[in-house]
Formats: structure tokens, sequence, C-alpha cells
């Protein structure tokens, strides 16, 4: 049947939540037939601290009073004060920022300034890997999203993702040593025309399934690109700013990146991302006409909501909660494994967690349909999560609460979950019985 909630609106994905919300707070959403929903997605992992915080609400209420937006050529105390904000909290030499609003825009300027600061063309991503929607970075967006639209932008290379659980060159078993990479770059030297610009990667594939590199992937993926003069691009829209337990997931391996996109968790539900890079790459790429004009770009709005944010994961020490958090999440996870043999995988790092169904451990044959159905019925027990795919498949499940969810909510998280793939199971089972 058609959605008549619909009938005004383009469809932009699969299909709407069977509710309409009437207001959020805290880890929790409310509709408008008085049901109450525990949000593991965080929104679409921009709620960093949390739905509805009071100091969010209290830098947009001030910004309504003073400034809530302005030409691009102007500047507000707060976008000044959030461009050294993050200088002070990226390490050297990283320093300049452009203040934008999605991470689709992040990540199209941070290729636009690689590209021109190298003078090349060619940008290689990961499989599996999301950095959104537009045009040009779609072209290195390799879970989802290619079919039906055109030719990708020319010089779009791929490297296999460090995907342990499924390698993909079948060389390892669960610990990926990266052989991966290693090969992936042969390759990519093979293809390339000799204008290799940059690399651009997730520090943890989430869309793609909550892919966890092994540690010091990262620098030897720099290291790759040192080799080569490209530029490395890390897109840390859902893992910064304290979801991984680290402000930045880049801190875990020592590396620093030449370009640095933020985005979602930056906002705190508020359109607010950045990209930031050192003031040698900025300078050279002014100097050569840089240009990315938009009709929001520097806002003082948003800007304001995002000094918010960096104030209450500081004052609430949030990056140190959620790694503790993460790993009671994980422990309870992996006490749901025990208990479900078509949970084939759990990984993860702090607040961004994938549990992996298949229909049989030994062959980890993708339970497509399963993992849809316990999705749903979580929904109707009261769980949102993301059930994250590549291509066709979907059979990851993504939690990724807010960096306040309590120990209370995390059990009653696993509750939900457990119940609802008890109750699909044994629907299952009784139609198996039935036909049979």
């Amino acid at each position: 049947m058609p959605d008549e909630r619909a009938r005004f609106l383009i469809r932009y994905a699969a299909g709407f939540a069977p509710f309409v919300v009437s207001r959020a707070e805290g880890a929790w959403v409310e509709t408008t037939d008085g049901r109450r929903i525990l949000d593991f997605t965080s929104g679409q992992i921009c709620s960093t601290i949390g739905h509805g915080h009071p100091r969010i609400s209290q830098a947009i209420r001030r910004s309504l009073d003073e400034v809530v937006h302005l030409n691009s050529w102007m500047l507000s105390e707060p976008v000044l004060e959030l461009a050294e904000r993050l200088a002070s909290l990226v390490p050297a030499p990283l320093e300049r920022s452009i203040l934008l609003n999605t991470g689709s825009e992040a990540n199209e300027v941070a290729l636009k300034l690689a590209k021109l600061h190298t003078g090349r063309f060619e940008v290689v991503g990961l499989t599996r890997s999301f950095h959104g929607l537009l045009t040009g970075i779609a072209s290195v967006n390799f879970s989802m999203a290619h079919s039906g639209y055109g030719p990708l932008l020319p010089g779009s290379f791929a490297l296999p993702a460090p995907y342990a659980y499924r390698c993909p060159i079948r060389h390892c078993d669960g610990a990926c040593d990266c052989t991966c990479l290693d090969a992936g770059f042969e390759l990519v030297d093979q293809q390339s025309v000799g204008s290799l610009a940059a690399v651009i990667a997730e520090p943890v594939l989430s869309t793609g399934g909550i892919i966890v590199p092994p540690d010091g992937y990262l620098a030897r993926l720099h290291k790759h690109c040192a080799r080569r003069g490209m530029l490395l691009v890390l897109d840390e829209a859902q893992t910064c700013l304290g979801r991984l337990g680290t402000m930045f997931a880049f801190e875990h391996d020592g590396v620093v990146p030449d370009l640095l996109s933020l985005s979602k968790t930056l906002g705190g539900g508020l359109p607010l991302a950045a990209t930031v890079t050192s003031a040698a790459i900025a300078d050279d790429c002014e100097g050569k006409g840089f240009l990315h004009v938009t009709s929001h770009v520097s806002d003082p709005l948003p800007a304001a909501a995002g000094l918010a944010v960096l104030d209450v994961i500081e004052e609430e020490k949030l990056v140190e909660r959620a790694a503790r958090s993460g790993e009671y999440l994980l422990a309870r996870l992996r006490e749901l494994q025990e208990r479900h043999e078509q949970i084939g995988d759990v990984r993860g790092r702090g607040l961004l967690v994938g549990l992996e169904l298949v229909t049989d451990v030994e062959s980890k044959e993708p339970a497509d349909e399963l993992g849809r159905a316990v999705t749903d019925e979580c929904l109707q027990r009261g769980l949102s999560m993301n059930i994250v795919r590549s291509g066709k498949i979907a059979n990851c499940f993504r939690l990724a609460p807010p960096l306040t969810v309590s120990e209370d909510e995390i059990d009653l998280a696993v509750e939900i979950l457990d119940a609802s793939l008890a109750a699909v199971l044994s629907r299952r089972a009784d139609l198996a019985s039935t036909r049979s």
C-alpha cells in the first residue's frame, strides 16, 4: 500500500519509518501516537550528545537573537571561535578550516583541495566505503549508489577493504595482516596514468559494515601515499569527537592526515561540517584560485551549535565515557552471540559497533532476509537501529547510540535485540514446521 504520508515527498531511500515523531530527548524519540523508541542511531549519527541537549538549544536561541545567516564573505564570532577551537583540537600541521553543511560537501572540498594542490586528478577509495552521494565524491563511494547514474569520474580507483571476517582477497581469516592494502596498491599502480592525487578513507568503515582496520593500518596507508606523492584524506564524519573513544579516530594509529573532513557529530543534530588542512596546503590552493562558495558556508547558527557540542564533550568527559560504554556494549553483544548461532561476528570500537548475521557460522552466508526481519521486529518492540549494507546485502546491524547513553539503556537495547531475534527465529521455525 502507498504511504499516504509521503504524498508530497520525493522518496529518497527505501521507505519511511511507520510512525511520525513528535519530540526527541537524550537517547529516545517519542511518536505522535505516544510510543517511546530507544534511538541507537543517534538520529543520522549526528545527535552526538543526545537529542535535545539543553546546551545546543541555548546556543540556537542565542543565535536567533544575534545572527543566523550572513553573506558568505562576512564572518561572525561563532565561526571564528569554532575555527580556532578546531585548530586547538587537531595536531599540527592541521590548522585551517572551512565550515560547511554536510559530510558529502566536506569530502568534496577535501578532494578539490587535494587535486588543486597536487595538480593531479586520480583518487583512491576503499571498497565498502561511504563518503556521500554528491556526484563527485560518489565516484569513490563504493558501498552503494553507482547503479543508474552513468560513468564515474575518471581516475577513480578502489582498494580492497580490510574486512577480516570476509577477506576480500581470500587471504586471511579473522585477523587482517594488510596484504589486501599492499595488493590493492599494486593494482592501482598498474591502472594509474601517473596522476595519483589522494586516498580517501574512513578510519572505521561504517555504512559498509562496521569494518575495523587492524592496528597500524592507517600508518601503512599513509606510507603508501607518501611513496607516491599522494595526500591522505580521512573522512571522520562518523568517527570523530569521541565516538570511538578518542577525540579523533586517527589518533589510534598515531597518524596525521593531510586533509580531514568532519561532519555529523560536529553539529549535534544541525547541518555542520568542516574540512581541515594545513596552512601550507591552504595557502597553496588559495594562490591557485581555490573556489568553493555556497549559500551557507560559514553560517553563524550551526557554528554556535558546534561550539556547544565541543563544550559538552569536554565538560562531561564524553570521550572517556564513550570508550567505557563501548566496551560494555561489545561485551553484552558477545554474550548475545553465545546464545544465537546466527550472530557470526561482533566488532567495533567505542560506540560504533556492528553485529553481523549469517545463516550458518561455517559458510558465513549472509542472513539478508533475517537481518531485515529482525530490524523491523526491533522497531516494533521499541529499538531503532540501522541495518547497513554493501551492495544488495544488508545483514550487519549498526549500533551507534549517543555518547551520553547509560548502561541501563544499553541493557534495554540488548534485551530488545535478543527478544526480537528469538521471536523472528521462532516464527520461521513454526512456519517451516507447518509446511513440512
